[in-house]
């Protein structure tokens, strides 16, 4: 791993490193790799000032996961939802996806690692993940509301406004922050371990495994 700046290791004083990790969360957007490289820095109150701008993005990343679901798009054809009830649907659902993709995604991103020789810790692995989800999250605040403003709650029944092609480019909308997502894992990856696109290729392949594996016993 490459050698750490000491400016990542030690806050000049005055600087609030509450405020530097949340100045991240959109930084992760533009620029992943100075987001991804500070996460090396392993002391006690950098790994504690992320910690909030982490749950915040996995929270809404977990949001736009579960309304992406089938089960989401059908919760309309029962009549006892309304738009209360999809509200606690959505915060429940949403807030069940961020645990488990937070400790399962994460922990598969973990060993994944581990098997092409890194020495990183869980913890980094999760919070690899948690700066990776930020496009999510941000569909969560952008193309989610206006796909509920475009379509209502047609979105979540079948045979509704969002059956034609402006839903069809909602949906591949939805799917591109999906990916964007994805490729930050890489970099991410990539980053923090110092390895080669492919290596960090292989460790993915590798995550993708574990998951296929974990999916089929439970």
């Amino acid at each position: 791993m490459p050698p750490l700046h000491r400016s990542l290791l030690h806050y000049p004083r005055g600087v609030d490193p509450d405020r530097e990790w949340w100045l991240r969360v959109p930084a992760v957007l533009l620029s992943p790799r100075s987001v991804f490289a500070a996460l090396r820095n392993n002391s006690r109150e950098d790994v504690e000032a992320r910690a909030e701008p982490i749950l915040a993005l996995t929270l809404l990343a977990g949001i736009a996961v579960a309304l992406g679901t089938t089960t989401a798009r059908t919760l309309y054809d029962d009549p006892l939802y309304d738009v209360l009830t999809l509200a606690v649907w959505i915060v429940i659902a949403g807030g069940f996806v961020a645990f488990a993709g937070y400790y399962i995604v994460g922990g598969a991103l973990y060993l994944g690692a581990r098997g092409l020789g890194s020495l990183g810790t869980f913890r980094r692995a999760r919070q690899v993940l948690g700066f990776a989800v930020a496009p999510l999250a941000l569909s969560a605040l952008v193309l989610w509301p206006l796909g509920i403003l475009l379509f209502g709650t047609d979105l979540f029944k079948r045979g509704g406004s969002d059956d034609g092609v402006a839903g069809d480019l909602f949906y591949a909308l939805a799917l591109a922050f999906s990916l964007w997502s994805a490729v930050l894992v890489l970099v991410g990856v990539r980053t923090v371990h110092g390895w080669t696109w492919w290596r960090s290729l292989a460790a993915l392949g590798l995550v993708a495994l574990f998951l296929a594996a974990f999916s089929y016993l439970f």
